[in-house]
């Protein structure tokens, strides 16, 4: 990742006022000519990023940005609410898709053409295009006032060229007469001007262009729930220790140097060091190590990891912005900002094709009039080529698509984000797996028993699934629920317990075991050293055992009773049995799997080679994991990244395409792009598969638009567009387009 100088300072902004990636584009380029600064746009986020000398104020870029033609303010004083912006947004299309359909579905069937239907469609079309419509109007003369032209500029002049002369029609034409109706005449001839509407054509491209617009507004307005769902980690309250006692308060009142209590199944408040208590912390959401992390006095905790069992006294070391989740929340952030949004095709053109169509209206209207052809057949020409060109399949090339291709992804359990998404799937070459969670299960099993002589399985497994009864220890519950499935359990008399070692218990009935002189002696399961420091002697064959299971990566649990070792129990994150078949899947798709993970190194490489994956990355913590991805990116590949946890939440948001699990954390699933809900890895390859035949579809879709203009602009710009031809043409131009997107439902 790029270092920035550190003697440059940091001014982040919210921008309002965007409509489209080139907006973003224009104001970045007009910052960048600014002396000693370096900034970043990003129009999904809508926030500029800017590096610059300390003699550079907000003030000046905030200038800078105003005199671009859009507004700018520092996030603290941002008058923007997202969600009331799309509340709003999705009132307008709702109101405009209810007025329009009646004026489309009058026009296109004249039997439907009741007397006057021309002003009852004339009163919908005018709350549509005025109203429906001003978001464009209003970036149109925004963009004129600064010399630009958007696709914004084309929908409104197009818009208001169709209802302007309607308008006309109506007023000073045949249009207004009581009776008239629009038949269809497939012929290409020179029209009376006054007696053709363009009524079905302004409010149909209003409609589909603020569905779009919608969608991707929705789309925006998840891209900051990522960081917050990070945050959310952090309890809002902590238990302060105080010389008077115990005392709750808020989060923000905690400082550091002061001391907190943990209480089990509460999660750590920030970042400190054990003064008292011993536990085992669960810590797969920050590092993703799936084998709980025994703690103690004078170790050091993180923020956000989950207390399993005991009561810890915590001094607090770090608190607020400067904790490590804050950390991995303001790396996924910037990973988000950092990421180039798509420009989606429409807008690419639009840089070219608004000025040529204008032209061209201009130009058929002088080569007309110098012709000879008289005033209304010159003006109506001209209109036909705004009109034409207005991008109403353009409107619903990409809206249609993406719903069928989500709607079909949601049948098979994948959640797509957006169509930005789509065009990342299409080029990925690699894709990195998290390891704890979404290739393995993340969570511990007992995966194999080795008995001693004269035991059996179940003497060994019974034994130690009544002495972890009483444990909430992630391990001590596997092996005990294991044992469950063998039989019921012996209550526990008494239970010592040895922190970081395991535990010995007395059990209210004998075990089933060789009678010895120390028979009356607890039973003692845990570590090696624990059953040789309680004088048991372990026989050669499981001290191999135990060395074989942890040379395997497993957690090799020791289990013995009079004054013997028993058995030796196998406990490890075990590997779902999909993921074989979804590695298989992904290299089919010319995809090279990597596994990256915050494990050790044995237990990855255990887990690796029984799924078929060759290329193995582990001991990462979260910004590394960013780090590899990065690298990965500069040594040109395309990477998707598949997790389900907080910490592979930046990593996520950095690659080219994050696939979250929906049985993961929400931090995940917002950094993503893609969600599969199932959480099984084999729909990771269906995913990809979707997201390239739904972006295939959607430049279909674009092409097919575009071509339309193409062949139909020269036509009206010769005056031989009958102005039904036109509106039919324009209707099997959304027909086809409609029609190619749901293809997509056919999608296996």
């Amino acid at each position: 990742m790029t270092q920035v100088d550190v003697a440059l300072q940091t001014i982040e902004l919210d921008v309002q006022g965007m409509t489209c990636a080139s907006c973003a584009a224009r104001i970045e380029k007009k910052l960048n000519r600014l002396e000693g600064v370096k900034a970043t746009v990003n129009y999904a986020t809508e926030k500029a990023t800017v590096h610059a000398g300390k003699a550079t104020t907000a003030q000046t870029l905030i200038q800078t940005i105003e005199q671009t033609g859009y507004h700018a303010t520092l996030p603290a004083e941002s008058p923007r609410d997202p969600e009331l912006e799309q509340r709003q947004l999705r009132r307008r299309l709702i109101i405009c898709a209810v007025l329009s359909l009646p004026v489309i579905m009058i026009a296109m069937v004249p039997a439907w053409q009741f007397p006057w239907w021309q002003w009852v469609s004339f009163a919908l079309a005018a709350v549509v295009v005025i109203w429906g419509a001003w978001p464009f109007h209003k970036a149109t003369l925004l963009n004129l006032q600064h010399g630009n032209a958007t696709m914004d500029t084309l929908i409104s002049i197009g818009t208001v060229a169709a209802f302007g002369w309607s308008a006309y029609a109506l007023l000073f034409g045949a249009a207004g007469e009581i009776g008239f109706t629009h038949p269809f005449e497939f012929r290409l001839v020179r029209h009376a001007p006054t007696a053709n509407l363009y009524l079905e054509a302004a409010v149909g491209i209003t409609t589909f262009i603020l569905l779009g617009r919608y969608l991707e507004a929705r789309a925006k307005r998840r891209s900051g729930a990522a960081v917050r769902a990070l945050l959310e980690l952090t309890p809002p309250e902590v238990t302060l220790l105080t010389a008077s006692g115990e005392k709750v308060i808020d989060i923000s009142q905690l400082h550091v140097g002061e001391r907190f209590v943990v209480r089990p199944g509460e999660r750590v408040a920030t970042d400190g060091v054990i003064v008292s208590g011993h536990s085992a912390l669960d810590a797969s959401t920050v590092t993703g190590e799936s084998v709980p992390v025994e703690v103690g006095p004078g170790d050091a905790v993180v923020g956000a990891t989950v207390n399993t069992h005991g009561r810890l006294v915590v001094e607090a070391t770090r608190v607020g912005a400067d904790t490590q989740l804050a950390q991995v929340a303001r790396m996924v952030e910037a990973a988000q900002s950092g990421k180039a949004a798509v420009q989606r095709l429409a807008d690419r053109v639009s840089a070219v094709f608004v000025p040529i169509v204008i032209a061209l209206a201009v130009a058929t209207l002088g080569f007309w009039l110098g012709q000879g052809a008289g005033l209304s057949f010159a003006f109506t020409s001209a209109v036909a080529v705004l009109i034409i060109a207005c991008p109403c399949a353009l409107g619903l090339a990409t809206p249609t698509a993406l719903l069928v291709g989500t709607g079909r992804g949601a049948q098979l359990g994948i959640v797509i984000r957006g169509p930005e998404v789509l065009e990342s799937a299409r080029h990925i070459d690699t894709i990195v797996l998290d390891k704890t969670g979404t290739v393995t299960e993340g969570r511990m099993a007992v995966v194999a028993v080795t008995p001693g002589a004269g035991c059996t399985t179940a003497d060994v497994i019974n034994a130690a699934g009544s002495a972890e009864a009483g444990s909430e220890h992630p391990i001590a519950k596997a092996i005990t629920d294991h044992a469950r499935t063998h039989g019921s359990l012996n209550p526990v008399t008494k239970l010592h317990n040895r922190p970081g070692l395991g535990v010995l218990a007395e059990l209210s009935a004998s075990v089933a075991a060789p009678a010895t002189a120390d028979a009356d002696k607890p039973v003692v399961v845990g570590r090696l050293e624990l059953l040789q420091q309680e004088g048991l002697q372990v026989s050669p064959e499981l001290q191999q055992a135990y060395a074989a299971e942890q040379a395997q990566g497993r957690t090799a649990v020791m289990v013995g009773w009079a004054g013997e070792g028993r058995g030796v129990i196998a406990v490890a994150d075990v590997v779902k049995p999909t993921s074989a078949e979804a590695v298989h899947d992904l290299r089919w798709l010319d995809l090279r799997p990597v596994l990256l993970t915050g494990d050790h190194e044995t237990a990855a490489r255990a887990v690796a080679a029984e799924v078929g994956i060759d290329d193995v990355i582990a001991d990462v913590l979260p910004e590394q994991k960013v780090a590899e991805v990065v690298r990965l990116q500069d040594a040109g590949h395309r990477v998707a990244m598949v997790g389900d946890g907080v910490n592979d939440a930046a990593a996520l948001a950095q690659s080219d395409l994050g696939i979250a699990l929906g049985t993961g954390t929400d931090a995940a699933i917002h950094a993503s792009d893609l969600t599969l809900i199932s959480g099984d890895l084999r729909v990771a390859a269906d995913a990809v598969r979707l997201s390239r035949a739904t972006l295939r579809t959607i430049y279909g879709n674009l092409w097919w638009a575009f071509g339309y203009n193409v062949v139909a602009l020269p036509l009206a710009a010769i005056g031989l567009l009958n102005p039904m031809i036109a509106a039919a043409a324009m209707a099997l131009s959304s027909v086809f387009v409609v029609t190619n997107s749901l293809r997509l439902l056919s999608f296996r």
